[in-house]
């Protein structure tokens, strides 16, 4: 039996040569020599006008919601198919979080529902690019224009994703990074704050906020001979070290996104001829019009139960699969804010059907021959079960 691990970092072997520069240089502290590599790097490849990286994509939000200046009595509406950071960085403002519901075929925001949920309190949309394939941003961008809201992007799944030819977390007014040990392209811990707004004081201000309320940007830029405390703020910069290993990560950018595509493509090869069965409701499709980046492979099941079994198959097999985000509608948080767990039925059926499969660069052509027969495996007994109560 293999043991298949559900992720593994991928490594170029410029790491520890990077990190190793970085402590010889002394660069281990925020905005050192790596930080500003990385933040070029990103800027040129994705062409974003500026790119500030933070501890975490968490931090990455809530630097935004600071910025829009969203206060007590503000709305803004995500999907609760999310992580618990896309809401806790609009409490932490005083503002609600308004749960929309998602689509069918992506389990992103769906704009129809977003424009329903608008009132006179909305002040910003966080749309959530789920699995590296981007939501309808074009229609996001239109229902939110004319309505005066902020778009903020919760791009943590989407680095290096694309709508029609612009880049995940720069479609936005602001687009949010992350680069957690989980995700394609990693730092350990990371994030990053990419403001689109060419507003020059609205940057000064989120270096401000970034740097504990000091104009340190500016006196590391020699535009200042000292720098003050002049703002609030708070300390979301990375460590220099963890920018080091970071940037050797997103030199392999394209190498690490075509073999993630590798995995993908191969289990929608191998996969899609279950969906005339019984068992599997979805798999993921990226239309023409977006390019993903691959961060998650899911099966879709008809129910829960379906999806229960096949986990402990899976794992009984040596397979680590994963089921993914719970509902924030229907979390204890989400009933202390007035929600009930049989709101938003779409996101509830999803969130109980849902199973990631492993996806990494070095998924071999035997592991995922391996996943596939234990999934023929499994549906077979499955059928077998079928059968037998029809009897």
């Amino acid at each position: 039996m293999l043991k298949i691990d559900f992720n593994k970092t991928y490594l170029s072997g410029k790491e520890n040569e990077y990190i190793t520069d970085a402590l010889q240089r002394g660069s281990i502290s925020g905005d050192g020599y790596y930080t500003a590599r990385v933040s070029e790097l990103l800027e040129e490849k994705f062409d974003l006008n500026r790119a500030l990286m933070t501890t975490s994509a968490t931090h990455a939000l809530e630097m935004a919601a600071q910025l829009i200046g969203l206060k007590t009595g503000d709305e803004v509406i995500m999907p609760s198919f999310t992580f618990s950071s896309t809401a806790n960085a609009v409490l932490k403002e005083g503002a609600r979080p308004v749960f929309a519901e998602i689509k069918r075929n992506s389990f992103n925001l769906d704009p129809a529902d977003f424009e329903s949920k608008i009132t006179s309190k909305t002040k910003a949309v966080i749309p959530v690019h789920y699995a590296g394939i981007s939501c309808e941003m074009d229609l996001i961008r239109e229902i939110a224009a004319k309505n005066d809201i902020y778009v903020i992007e919760d791009a943590a799944h989407a680095v290096n994703s694309f709508y029609n030819g612009e880049p995940a977390g720069g479609m936005g007014d602001f687009g949010c990074y992350s680069f957690h040990g989980s995700k394609n392209f990693v730092s350990g811990e990371g994030g990053a704050l990419v403001i689109n707004s060419q507003q020059q004081k609205l940057i000064q201000k989120a270096e401000v906020i970034r740097e504990k309320g000091t104009n340190r940007s500016r006196f590391l830029r020699g535009e200042i001979d000292k720098y003050s405390w002049v703002g609030e703020g708070s300390s979301y910069l990375p460590s220099d070290i963890l920018m080091a290993l970071l940037f050797a990560q997103l030199q392999e950018i394209d190498y690490i996104t075509a073999q993630r595509k590798r995995v993908f493509d191969y289990y929608n090869q191998n996969l899609k001829k279950f969906l005339d069965g019984d068992f599997i409701d979805l798999l993921p499709v990226v239309p023409a019009v977006k390019k993903s980046n691959y961060h998650i492979y899911y099966l879709k099941f008809k129910n829960q139960k379906i999806r229960d079994f096949v986990l402990k198959e899976l794992k009984a097999r040596g397979i680590e699969a994963a089921f993914h985000f719970q509902p924030l509608h229907a979390s204890p948080m989400g009933k202390k804010l007035g929600y009930q767990a049989e709101d938003l039925q779409l996101t509830n059926q999803v969130a109980s059907s849902l199973l990631r499969l492993p996806i990494y660069p070095e998924l071999s052509r035997r592991e995922l021959d391996y996943i596939i027969q234990a999934l023929e495996e499994i549906f077979c007994s499955l059928n077998r079960q079928v059968e037998e109560v029809n009897d």
